[in-house]
């Protein structure tokens, strides 16, 4: 995925799932959407769609039902995190490992979250997604 000039961008929209399998269907059902990747793992089922375009949407069923944390790639994780915490957010959780690089969840005032990611290793996913013996991956039958 291809970063704008500021270097900031919505990756991921992060959607809290009861049932990963029926949200799955649903937002599959959308014209063009595709299953990019899902894996079970630590307890946790997590599904990424590709809507056509960015971002791409992950159902979780680790986040509350009903929620969404959009998650914004970054150039400079400290530099904007240092920016937002100036501007009065607070670091609720991080810098956490992922998959894809470190990432720090952010909470303003009001209680907004977003989370940002510094995308070390972008097909991470994709590329566990591709080795069949990854026994996690939950493949389509």
């Amino acid at each position: 995925m291809a970063r704008n000039v500021s270097g900031v961008e919505l990756r991921y929209l992060y959607v809290g799932s009861e049932n990963v399998d029926e949200d799955l269907a649903v937002w599959l059902a959308l014209p063009g959407a595709a299953l990019r990747w899902r894996f079970q793992h630590f307890g946790a089922d997590v599904a990424a769609v590709d809507v056509g375009s960015p971002p791409a949407i992950l159902l979780a069923d680790h986040r509350p039902a009903g929620t969404f944390l959009p998650i914004y790639a970054v150039r400079d994780l400290e530099e904007v995190t240092v920016t937002l915490r100036t501007g009065g957010w607070r670091v609720e959780a991080g810098p956490l490992g992922t998959p894809e690089g470190p990432a720090t969840l952010m909470v303003d005032r009001s209680g907004g979250e977003v989370a940002l990611l510094s995308v070390d290793r972008p097909e991470a996913m994709e590329s566990a997604f591709a080795d069949q013996a990854n026994s996690h991956a939950v493949r389509p039958s």
